[in-house]
């Protein structure tokens, strides 16, 4: 597997922030190892990360399963036009169906089926034990939780302090 950190692209100066600027780099940098790992699964699943992503936020939405087009958006990094290419993807390959909405003609709420619901739980087991190795083969039980609960409280702070 390559390391996506074969050469230093963000070589900023340290000075312009010494303590968090590293911190920064080293995120993006793990989240990259992470996506370096998780590629070929999806790949092997025959899902693109955005797909993934589709499929994996409405097996996460309570039963039955189903998002409007609108909430599905709210969750994801994607734009509106490439939210209906996903969906027409999904779509043809029967992961997902879009219905009518009976109190809203303009709702086509987007329900996962059940075998996208069987493709997605598979995947997201592959991804995890694959991520769950590499994670545990670098840190011990207490660095994850040190680390999970820094990084917790990083993503909880709603707004940026003023200084």
């Amino acid at each position: 597997m390559t390391s996506p950190r074969k050469r230093p692209c963000h070589a900023w100066s340290e000075s312009h922030a010494p303590d968090t600027l590293p911190l920064i780099l080293h995120l993006h940098s793990a989240r990259e190892m992470t996506l370096v790992r998780a590629r070929p699964i999806w790949a092997r699943h025959k899902l693109t990360p955005a797909e993934f992503d589709v499929l994996a936020t409405l097996r996460n939405a309570p039963p039955p399963h189903q998002l409007t087009p609108s909430q599905l958006q709210d969750c994801l990094l994607i734009t509106s036009g490439g939210l209906s290419k996903v969906m027409r993807q999904l779509e043809a390959r029967t992961l997902v169906l879009r219905s009518q909405d009976p109190h809203d003609q303009r709702v086509k709420p987007i329900r996962l089926t059940p075998a996208g619901r069987v493709l997605i739980e598979q995947a997201m087991a592959d991804v995890a034990a694959t991520a769950d190795a590499w994670i545990r083969s670098i840190l011990d039980a207490q660095e994850i939780a040190t680390l999970t609960a820094l990084l917790q409280r990083l993503a909880d702070a709603a707004e940026p302090h003023p200084r």
